[in-house]
């Protein structure tokens, strides 16, 4: 026995016992012990994926050519062959790791091909390895593909007499694909099987940009999927495994209800969670019937066959099948939680890695490999072209080589007369004396001298990629993608969000849509698709039926994930997603805003923004909200002081008595001011001549307003480096023209302006102005509900005192009420043209000449 050091004195040493403490031998023993576990069978390596008897089955089945191509082998030869070369353990061990890379519900991508009975899901037994036959599947020959080619360093083997390859040259990232899991000393690993399409665009989006975020890898590998299908339920614990290498993932199987001839109802249990055995959940089912855990379950049957999965639950004619569902999910393993624990070797030392690292260290791997490849592929193409020189120089003094070889007594020192005469080595010189005299043809010879020049290409090629990281980063982007096409497939697990952990915008579909409000305050949106563009001076289409006093006074388009900031004619300011608001057919006349918003009764909509993100920083801090009233008043907020939505809405701007708030425009601080009044005058001023104020500020003078019947009718908000901009002018009676903005010229806020349209009792005055381009559409709305939507570039040009052309035909008894731009960028301008191609509008008028109504008229002294 080995005794403690604090007796030295009574213990007698001999040369044969040697003093050592009990507790640092114990302690020394277990670590090398626990070592040689986490090391030598636990925990698989992050390059490969692979512990060591995965590794070396496929190591052993390659080197007996037990490929996909070549006929199957006995399983008992391929265990004898690993267990006597490479794995000095049980047989057993051996066999289970075969069976389990051959069951299709076991592993994501199977790696062997097996052939005869390796088990079932119900936990069968597979049969015999004397019984059973294998080889090696497509995929796990890539995971072997260059092994030859000095990709990978050599170990001997146990015994010292072979060799074995450390770790595979995989093009597969075979770790995150299949998964791993096992339980070592003092630790353990559960890392949970993926898509291979999905991890192939990780991959590349990672080469692409070695600093993307985990976030933004998600959006590639989206969650694990496993081999039995089923629904993983809930991401979070998912997201967190991707982040720390440590989560939890609940998976679901996936149920389906039939009504059977007779009127009752059943449900189908036909995908199972991962690592679940069917005929376990069958029993645990009739057990938790039988006890009475879940009542209304008359039958529970096992109808599987080759064609797949099919568990049978006979319903009760009172039972609800909802109600049994989610009894099933609470008390069998019809739910199942995995928890993920990323615990990999990474050169040879156990780490948790996340998402990021655990394909950062493949990529890492695979250009070692492409590198060492390369290399090797070099040193070969160098040894050829070395020999072909040797040739080449022996071609070219052929009759002198000829005859030095047969007055040569013996082969060596012929050698030696070749080296010596020719300068070459010992290498060139072997070879031409092992050179057939078929060789030494013309054809031959050209052949020579051809095959050379190529492996001097190829000597090139390989130098330029050995000096160009960026080359061999592409070498391994086409070779994933290789992978993707041979042997990426479709997810089998769905995932399931849980409501506390999802954005609504994930799960609302992302379009253009046309928002409409009534004068009396009625709201919907509809799909941009119903609008058709016409000509002008067509008759147009009805936009949306409204009450005999009802008229749509504001139309426009936004994405379903914007935001709409909505300006009543008070002063205040309400918040409103665009899916939020309901959808209603073309012709329908919407909700009530003040059924979705706190609006009061004697308030209404007047100005509407459309905001992508109000939680971009830079964004809102960058921008302005600018707002006018009727009486020419005009004010400049920062966008951020209204970012920050409330339900009742926040004050925007102090509106003075007898006045009302009229247009709100965004800017980027860098604007020229347009406003214009109802009798025709419009100014043109800085934006920069207004500071900005607080949401609660009243403003100051934009333009004047001469008397009480005269109004603001509009206000524009042009950059001052855009020249494709004209200002378009649209008055009551359906005239308008464009004006170059230039024609207006720059004067003191508050002045009186420049006239801009010449109103007289057949335009009716002037209703809005717009800057537009030509590639603007424009959508005109009549009180009566007549749509109309035309191309901007179909209105000519005119100058500030004309009256402009017909726009739009009404009757007398008609105005127009409402005008939107249509902006270039918009997707549904294409769409919507390309939807109408080539069809016809019912009554649409036929297009009037722009010079049949134009009129010249005198122009006025500016004011």
């Amino acid at each position: 026995m080995i005794e403690n050091t604090d007796n030295q004195d009574n213990q007698k040493e001999d040369g044969r016992i040697v003093q050592v403490n009990i507790e640092e031998q114990m302690k020394t023993a277990y670590i090398d012990y626990s070592m040689s576990v986490i090391v030598g069978r636990a925990l698989p390596d992050v390059r490969d994926g692979f512990k060591p008897v995965h590794r070396r089955v496929l190591f052993g089945m390659n080197e007996l050519g037990n490929t996909h191509n070549k006929p199957y082998k006995k399983s008992a030869r391929v265990v004898g062959d690993v267990m006597g070369k490479y794995h000095p353990h049980g047989d057993a061990s051996v066999y289970d790791t075969m069976v389990r890379m051959a069951q299709p519900w076991s592993l994501r991508y199977m790696l062997i091909d097996g052939q005869g009975n390796f088990g079932s899901i119900d936990g069968d037994f597979p049969a015999a390895m004397r019984y059973t036959e294998v080889r090696l599947q497509k995929i796990a020959e890539a995971m072997l593909e260059d092994l030859d080619k000095d990709t990978v360093d050599f170990t001997l083997n146990f015994d010292d007499t072979l060799e074995e390859p450390v770790v595979l040259p995989t093009r597969i990232p075979n770790l995150l694909a299949n998964g791993a899991s096992g339980i070592a000393v003092g630790m353990a690993t559960n890392i949970m099987p993926h898509n291979l399409s999905e991890l192939v665009d990780g991959l590349i989006a990672m080469i692409d940009d070695r600093e993307i975020t985990i976030e933004e890898l998600i959006k590639h590998v989206k969650a694990p999927d496993f081999p039995t299908g089923g629904t993983i339920y809930g991401f979070e614990g998912v997201k967190a495994g991707f982040e720390t290498g440590r989560g939890r993932v609940v998976v679901r199987g996936k149920i389906m209800s039939e009504t059977s001839k007779q009127g009752k109802e059943k449900l189908i249990i036909y995908e199972l969670p991962y690592q679940v055995n069917k005929a376990v959940l069958h029993q645990k089912i009739a057990q938790l019937v039988n006890d009475k855990v879940i009542e209304g379950i008359s039958d529970v049957r096992d109808e599987s066959d080759r064609e797949g999965m099919r568990l049978v639950i006979d319903l009760k004619r009172e039972a609800i099948p909802n109600v049994i569902i989610n009894q099933l999910y609470k008390y069998s393993e019809l739910q199942t939680s995995y928890g993920i624990n990323n615990v990999v070797l990474v050169k040879g030392r156990p780490k948790i890695l996340n998402l990021k690292d655990l394909l950062s260290e493949f990529l890492e791997f695979r250009h070692e490999v492409v590198t060492r490849r390369t290399q090797y592929l070099l040193r070969e193409a160098e040894k050829k072209a070395h020999i072909l020189q040797g040739y080449l120089i022996a071609l070219d003094h052929l009759d002198e080589v000829i005859a030095l070889i047969r007055n040569s007594t013996t082969p060596e020192i012929a050698r030696e007369g070749l080296m010596t005469n020719f300068e070459l080595s010992e290498i060139q010189a072997k070879a031409i004396l092992e050179l057939r005299l078929q060789r030494l043809t013309g054809m031959e010879r050209d052949k020579i001298r051809e095959e050379y020049e190529e492996i001097m290409k190829t000597i090139a090629h390989l130098k330029e990629v050995l000096a160009d990281e960026g080359l061999r980063m592409k070498i391994i982007k086409d070779e994933l993608e290789e992978v993707k096409k041979k042997f990426g497939d479709e997810r089998k697990t769905e995932i399931q969000y849980l409501a506390a952990e999802m954005r609504i915008e994930d799960i609302i579909a992302e379009e253009d849509v046309v928002i409409t409000i009534s004068h009396l305050g009625y709201i919907k949106r509809t799909s941009a698709y119903d609008f058709r563009q016409q000509k002008r001076g067509g008759r147009g289409a009805i936009g949306g039926k409204t009450r005999d006093e009802d008229f749509i006074e504001h139309l426009f388009v936004a994405s379903t994930h914007h935001t709409m900031l909505f300006f009543t004619e008070k002063g205040r300011l309400y918040w409103m997603k665009v899916y939020e608001i309901p959808e209603g057919e073309k012709s329908g006349k919407g909700r009530a805003i003040q059924n979705l918003i706190t609006l009061p009764s004697d308030d209404k909509i007047r100005a509407i923004i459309d905001i992508k993100d109000l939680s971009d920083t830079e964004f809102i801090n960058n921008h302005y909200i600018v707002l006018c009233t009727r009486n020419g008043i005009i004010k400049k907020t920062l966008l951020e002081e209204f970012s920050r939505p409330r339900q009742n809405g926040v004050n925007a701007i102090t509106i003075n008595e007898g006045d009302q708030l009229l247009e709100a425009k965004l800017t980027n601080g860098n604007s020229e001011i347009m406003m214009a009044i109802r009798s025709g005058r419009a100014i043109r001023f800085p934006e920069n001549t207004v500071r900005d104020t607080g949401r609660g500020a009243i403003g100051v003078r934009g333009i004047e307003v001469d008397n009480e019947k005269d109004e603001v009718v509009g206000m524009i908000c042009v950059d001052k480096e855009d020249k494709t901009r004209t200002v378009l002018v649209v008055s009551e009676k359906g005239y308008g023209k464009r004006t170059d903005i230039e024609e207006y010229r720059i004067t003191n806020r508050g002045g009186k302006g420049v006239k801009t349209i010449s109103v007289t009792d057949k335009t009716g005055p002037l209703i809005a102005i717009l800057d537009v381009t030509e590639q603007n559409d424009l959508m005109i709305t009549c009180k009566s509900g007549i749509t109309i939507r035309m191309a901007v570039g179909d209105i000519r040009e005119a100058g500030r005192a004309t009256q402009g052309v017909r726009l739009i035909r009404m009757d007398d008894s008609d105005e127009i009420a409402a005008v939107a731009r249509l902006d270039e960028e918009e997707e549904v301008v294409a769409a919507i043209e390309e939807a109408i191609e080539g069809t016809e509008v019912e009554g649409e008028g036929n297009a009037t000449e722009a010079n049949d109504t134009t009129e010249a008229v005198e122009p006025e002294p500016e004011a």
